[in-house]
Formats: structure tokens, C-alpha cells, sequence
């Protein structure tokens, strides 16, 4: 078949929804997009490697904040998704949507190791007329550079045989407002042909869809999104620092800045950067300009800044101690809140847990809360939520509010805890005398 009637017969098949969605990888991003896709029709084929996740789909049990448990529930009862734990079904795919962790080594750098197996194990059984998109962040040339080798070793030539693009995910885990359906999806092809028919295929279901020039520049496009608010969190997190050593409060300045209706954005400080993209996916670029010999400044002082919040706020925590007279040996500490956000229970790269591992190597004793996060293993750590009551506060020498979820009553917290560090602002226009502010 040429490549054009491969090309036509592809998008005759998403267009009558006769194609079947492959999606690698059923976590915060690909069971939301796989749950759209099948809601218009779509029979979706889910490859979960991790068995007990698999099992949950198959069931229609839902694991995942953002999307409906009974969506779920009749999109499976009614066969339109499946969940595998293998690769074994990658031939009855006609688009394969690859949404795997791209994480960080100690030493900051890339690692790719999930995106190189996935690829491989498809690349033993890719057939002709297939569309594969990455949607996994990271660093600009991974499509081209690193999967489309992979892919063609198996005889099959990129926009020829079959088609290969990169389509950032931007999910906002929690987000009520913008969900996948409505956020601007952006597209990058490996030739003209995939370009064509990876924008085709995510115009079915998502209401706007930008066609950059290239693999390589949707990459940089989402790396760029998630470093632009790496830089300005450090910025005003820089400020906090500043602001403690003068006294100020820095809350109290930046509400007043953020009144100014033109050039200015909101951002505000915290205990430090958590989640699957601000932490992690500006080291991609950083490490990808070293190729070019090109020093990203803005890039490194920003991670370092931000890297070294949860210090600052352990710091802070032991200075109210000692100015109430307490000894930090054996110090009772309850953490509000582990998670990196408000409102999810996702505590990847929370700030919150080194904050908790900062305050227990000084021999401090922490408990946490939070009706998200039950229990969690992160950084050396294994700990569970404990209930929160007017007794536990009451017998806390320090109450640090880490995450400000909604849930939290502060002014009942404020009416038990004996002094709270609010590393949030959550309850800045209380303005209780018990609370100290980043």
C-alpha cells in the first residue's frame, strides 16, 4: 500500500471511529485521555505495566482524581476499554499513545528508560499505517533522536510506513476548569505525512489543536511552559527568602503587586516545587543546551533556588522553636498537608516530605495529616496520616501547614494548635497572632 493510501485509510478509520487507541502507560495522563477517547467512540487499549493498576481498569475501578468513576465504569462495561499488561495486542493498534514517566537521575540528568522499553517493545510488532505519538515531557530531540532509530530497526521508514509526532501533555492534576478536552493541544510532526495525521487524530476529540514545525519543537514547546513557571516560583520564592531576612511580609507585598492590571503575573512562594513537571522537566533543557554549549543560567539558579526551600522552611520551623523556648530534640511537629498541591492526593516530588525528612534528621518528632495522602513511601520515608483532632494540635509544639487544601478548617486549626508556620499563605487574611508566615 503507498504512503498516501496509508495516510487516507488512517484517518478514514479515526474519522469513523473504527481505529483502536493504544495507550502506554494508564497514570494521571493516559487513563484521562484514554477515558475522552473513549467517550466519543474510540475502543481503547490501555498497556499498564503495573499488574495491580491493570486490574483496577478492568474492573472500572478508577484510581485517578480527574477522572469519573462511573465514566469509567461504563466505558469498561460497554468494551470500549481494555487494559493489557504487555505488548502482545500492539498490532491491532492504529494510533499508539505513548504517556510513561520521564524522571531525573540523583545526578539531574535524563532518563529515558521507560520511553526506550516502550518503544522497543513496539517496534517488535509495528506494522505498516500506524500513527505513535509520545506525549511524555522531556527534552527537545527525544522523538527523533532516540525513538524514531528504535522504530525504524524494524524496516519500516517514519512517514513512509508508518507515522511518529511528540503531543505534550498538559495535564493539571485537580484542574475542574481546564481538562482534556479543552486544553489547546499542541503537535509536532517527524515529516509532513505523520504531522497530518497526528493532528487529525487529536482533532476528534480535543477542541483546539496547534501544529508546530517539528517533533523537536513540541518538545521544547512543553519544557519551555513548565520552566517559565519554575523561573517565576523561584523568583518570588527568592523574595520570601529576601523578606525574612527584612522583616517583611511578603504576602502582604505581593497581593499588593499583583493589583497592577498590566505587566504582571501572579506567582506566590512556598515550601518548594513538587510534582511530575516543575521540578523536573527544566533540567531537561538545561541538559540538552550542554550539546549545544549553551548555558541555561536562568534554569540552574531557578532549580537551586527552589531545591533549597524545604531547607529554609526547616530552618524557619526551628527558629520558633527555640524563640518559644522548646527543645528541638524530641520537638512534636504536625505537618498539614503532604501532597504537592491542593486538592489531589499526588505527593510525587512533594516539598512537604523533604521537609519532613529535614525536621526528623534533627531529631524532631512529625506526624502528618492529610485526607489525600493516606500513607506514603517517597525519599527513605514510610509514614501514615494521622486523624486530626483538637487534642492532636493541642499537644503540638509547632503546626506547619505545607499543603493549603481546601478541606483544612484553619481557624478551628488556629484555635487548637498552640503556633502554626504557614508556609502557604493559606491563612494570611486571618492574620492570627499564633501564625508566622513563610
Amino acid at each position: 500500500m503507498s504512503t498516501t493510501s496509508l495516510v487516507e485509510e488512517l484517518k478514514r478509520k479515526i474519522a469513523s471511529r473504527q481505529a483502536v487507541v493504544g495507550v502506554v502507560g494508564l497514570g494521571y495522563v493516559g487513563l484521562p485521555f484514554a477515558v475522552e477517547k473513549a467517550k466519543v467512540g474510540f475502543r481503547v487499549l490501555g498497556v499498564e505495566q503495573n499488574p495491580r493498576r491493570a486490574e483496577k481498569v478492568n474492573r472500572g475501578e478508577n484510581y485517578i482524581p480527574d477522572v469519573r468513576d462511573e465514566d469509567l465504569r461504563d466505558l469498561v462495561a460497554r468494551g470500549l476499554i481494555q487494559a493489557e499488561t504487555d505488548f502482545r495486542r500492539v498490532p491491532e493498534m492504529d494510533v499508539i499513545v505513548i504517556a510513561v514517566p520521564t524522571p531525573l537521575t540523583q545526578n539531574l540528568t535524563p532518563d529515558l528508560q521507560y520511553v526506550v522499553r516502550v518503544t522497543e517493545a513496539i517496534a517488535e510488532h509495528l506494522r505498516p499505517g500506524q500513527l505513535i505519538s509520545l506525549e511524555s515531557t522531556t527534552y527537545p530531540g527525544t522523538t527523533e533522536e532516540v525513538m524514531r532509530p528504535i522504530l525504524e530497526a524494524s524496516g519500516l521508514k517514519v512517514d513512509e510506513h508508518f507515522f511518529l509526532v511528540h503531543s505534550p501533555e498538559r495535564v493539571d492534576p485537580g484542574n475542574k476548569r481546564y481538562t482534556t478536552k479543552n486544553t489547546t493541544k499542541v503537535v509536532g510532526g517527524c515529516g509532513p505525512r505523520s504531522l497530518e495525521v497526528g493532528a487529525f487524530f487529536y482533532s476528534q476529540t480535543i477542541e483546539k489543536v496547534v501544529t508546530v514545525s517539528s517533533a523537536k519543537a513540541a518538545e521544547l514547546v512543553k519544557v519551555f511552559e513548565n520552566t517559565f513557571r519554575a523561573v517565576n516560583i523561584a523568583l518570588v520564592n527568592e523574595l520570601a527568602l529576601l523578606c525574612d531576612r527584612m522583616g517583611l511580609n511578603v504576602w502582604e507585598v505581593l497581593d499588593a503587586a499583583f493589583t497592577k492590571p498590566f505587566g504582571i503575573m501572579p506567582f506566590y512562594p512556598g515550601p518548594g516545587v513538587g510534582g511530575h513537571c516543575i521540578p523536573i522537566d527544566p533540567h531537561y533543557l538545561e541538559w540538552k543546551a550542554k550539546e549545544y554549549n549553551f548555558n541555561t543560567h536562568f534554569i540552574a539558579l531557578a532549580g537551586e533556588i527552589n531545591r533549597k526551600m524545604p531547607e529554609f522552611v526547616v530552618d524557619k520551623a526551628l527558629r520558633l522553636l527555640v524563640e518559644a523556648g522548646i527543645p528541638i530534640k524530641g520537638a512534636r511537629v504536625l505537618v498539614l498537608g503532604v501532597a504537592y498541591k491542593r486538592d489531589i492526593g499526588d505527593y510525587r516530588e512533594s516539598p512537604a516530605i523533604r521537609v519532613i525528612a529535614g525536621l526528623q534528621r534533627l531529631g524532631l518528632q512529625v506526624q502528618y495529616h492529610d485526607p489525600y495522602v493516606p500513607r506514603f513511601s517517597e525519599h527513605g520515608l514510610s509514614m501514615e496520616s494521622v486523624d486530626l483532632t483538637a487534642e492532636r494540635l493541642a499537644e503540638q509544639d509547632l503546626v506547619v501547614i505545607a499543603t493549603d487544601h481546601s478541606a483544612f478548617d484553619y481557624p478551628w486549626v488556629l484555635e487548637h494548635a498552640k503556633r502554626v508556620l504557614d508556609t502557604r499563605g493559606a491563612t494570611r487574611n486571618l492574620k492570627h497572632p499564633k501564625v508566622v508566615l513563610l
